[in-house]
Order: structure tokens, then sequence, then C-alpha cells
């Protein structure tokens, strides 16, 4: 049982479509289901990215960019 929960599940569709592009951006083969055959450095990859590039983006949008 997953407990990471979207705090608006609106945004689900969008987060998942941004997991992919980042995915593709870096270079790791994560496809729609199971990825298990990927390394959890591949996955952790993915993640820590998708958060590198969701706080530059409120970051120019604080400073106004």
């Amino acid at each position: 049982m997953s407990r990471n929960r979207n705090v608006v599940p609106e945004a689900r569709a969008a987060l998942d479509a941004f997991k992919y592009e980042v995915a593709n951006e870096i270079g790791v083969p994560l496809k729609q289901g199971y990825n298990g055959d990927l390394t959890s450095f591949q996955n952790g990859s993915v993640g820590g990215y998708m958060v590198k590039k969701m706080v530059e983006a409120q970051q120019r949008q604080m400073a106004g960019k």
C-alpha cells in the first residue's frame, strides 16, 4: 500500500505526465505499469529531478520571471 497521497488529486494526471517527461529527459526507461527491472538509483533520480524542476519553477514564479 502506497503512503504517497496527492495533496491536489486533480493534479495526478499532470504529475504522471511530468514523471514520464523527466524520465525521458534523463534517460531512464520508465514505462507504464511494472518497472521492477529499474534500479532504485534510476527511480530515485526521476523523483529527485522532478522535485528539482518543481522547486526551480516555483522560485522563478516567486521572483516574478
